[in-house]
């Protein structure tokens, strides 16, 4: 590889994220309103906190994804997004997973000191219709290019996980 790319997965729309935050502050507001009048049991809060906890959790995945890139080097790979760092020599990629997933194909690449996984583009679709896409859009292509700069070949195959690691 002689010249560097760098590559980001497709972005979800964020409004699952804004309808989880609103439907949080609109169940505590509603429950605060409502404790004034009654005693409400533990779980009516208790479900609101679940609420906020979901909205957060979808909020940090966009938040990851947002950060997220691959960068192919000359040298070898960068992975960075957002929660932590792997950076890979080529020399120093041990193996290399792919497997087939519920969207694309979830990809591990593995060395001794480092690893990171990513998946290739996945399309959502409902009634037929192409609702969300998610993963690298160049995943193959990034795949491809990691066995090949690596220098890995195909060595096993359990069922459906495919694995690469020097001959």
């Amino acid at each position: 590889m002689t010249e560097t790319k760098t590559y980001t997965p497709e972005l979800l729309s964020r409004r699952g994220e804004i309808t989880a935050w609103a439907l949080a502050v609109a169940a505590a507001l509603g429950l605060y309103f409502l404790s004034w009048r009654q005693s409400l049991p533990f779980w009516a809060w208790f479900f609101v906190v679940f609420l906020a906890f979901s909205a957060g959790s979808i909020s940090l995945g966009n938040w990851v994804d947002r950060r997220t890139f691959i960068r192919l080097e000359a040298g070898g790979v960068h992975f960075e997004n957002g929660l932590r760092r792997a950076q890979l020599a080529w020399g120093e990629i041990q193996e290399v997973r792919s497997a087939p997933a519920r969207w694309g194909t979830s990809v591990q690449v593995l060395g001794a000191k480092a690893h990171f996984a990513f998946s290739t583009l996945g399309e959502m679709e409902f009634r037929g219709e192409v609702r969300g896409r998610t993963g690298f859009v160049e995943g193959k292509v990034i795949f491809d290019e990691i066995i090949r700069a690596a220098g890995l070949t195909k060595t096993t195959q359990t069922g459906q996980f495919l694995t690469y690691s020097r001959p």
